[in-house]
């Protein structure tokens, strides 16, 4: 078996985890880059049997020799949960409420490979239940929650990164994703949006997002829930944009009363929105079980802290495939 190659980030944050008290993760030089990797088909379909032998890795345009890789199901997880509670989610707050307890009940199954936590975000951002195993707990806060007021997303991503309860072992195994649920923007946060990227990269960190903008509707935070995404490699998904896209005379009555097909209340429109959160969420909670994992120990010497290594995996066998990856990483402290 391949030798483990941990840095003294990961046993550090193992002896701090065990204590119990929220930790900020030690940063040190990166010994060994961990890239979860997710393959499409054309049709979005998963690719579930690819081998290392299939992958090839480039660490700033230079190949680099996997020393790990997995494709188990279910692998070890930690996922935190950011709940948009500005005023934006309130037209259908009650089913992005359910959709955030569904997500945790699929991530989060009683199994000790797997925990989460839950931060909310208003006017500021607050970490409501700590690193746990126990989905209820999860549950149970998110059942009580109504939104209301601003939204400081940056600063709950920030929050996520720096000051929560770890688990042995993080980030390698078990790894690291976020799932945000809301509208991507901003306008209480203290951090920036580059600085935060910045920090999701050199804690890899994964960030996903469901986006709760409505039919009809745009967000100014569109653009940054998808930049938070792609440079963490991950994806967003927008349950709510195509409602009527399958619907006759959608487009000659594009606001939600004027299109009869769907009437604001009725049964068909309940359906058809329960039906694009539910495959948001399938999509969303099958991507976090079904990646690849490559890990490789690259030659980086000594550099900036500032440095940006730029990855790049391929798969040269599946030429139309789609594969998404984290962009980079900094291999040195700041």
């Amino acid at each position: 078996m391949v030798a483990r190659i941990f840095s003294a980030f990961v046993l550090a944050a193992a002896v701090l985890a065990q204590s119990g008290t929220p930790t900020r993760p030690i940063k040190v030089q990166v010994n060994e880059v961990i890239v979860p990797v997710t393959v499409t088909d054309e049709k979005g379909r998963f690719v579930s049997d690819l081998e290392a032998t299939d992958f090839r890795i480039l660490d700033d345009g230079k190949d680099q020799h996997i020393e790990f890789f997995s494709r188990d199901r279910n692998q070890p997880v930690v996922v935190g949960f950011l709940l948009d509670m500005s005023n934006t989610t309130r037209i259908h707050w009650k089913n992005y409420q359910d959709a955030a307890i569904e997500l945790v009940l699929n991530l989060l199954p009683g199994d000790k490979k797997f925990s989460g936590y839950l931060i909310t975000y208003g006017n500021e951002a607050e970490l409501q239940v700590n690193t746990t195993t126990e989905a209820d707990k999860l549950v149970e806060k998110i059942r009580k929650l109504k939104p209301g007021g601003g939204a400081a997303l940056n600063d709950a991503i920030y929050m996520a990164c720096m000051n929560r309860k770890l688990v042995e072992g993080e980030p390698y195994d078990p790894r690291r994703v976020l799932i945000i649920i809301g509208d991507g923007h901003d306008n209480a946060s203290k951090k920036s949006l580059n600085e935060v990227i910045e920090i999701a990269q050199r804690n890899l960190v994964t960030i996903y997002g469901m986006s709760t903008v409505a039919f009809g509707f745009t967000s100014e935070g569109t653009d940054d829930l998808l930049r938070l995404a792609t440079e963490t490699g991950g994806r967003v998904e927008f349950p709510l944009n195509n409602l009527y896209g399958d619907v006759d005379g959608y487009l000659s009555h594009p606001s939600d009363d004027g299109n009869y097909a769907l009437t604001v209340g009725g049964g068909a429109y309940a359906s058809e929105i329960s039906g694009g959160i539910f495959r948001a969420i399938a999509g969303i909670a099958g991507e976090v079980t079904t990646q690849y994992i490559l890990r490789y120990v690259p030659d980086v010497g000594t550099g900036n802290p500032k440095q940006f290594r730029n990855i790049k995996v391929l798969v040269p066998s599946l030429p139309t495939a789609k594969v998404r990856f984290r962009k980079g990483y900094y291999p040195f402290a700041p």
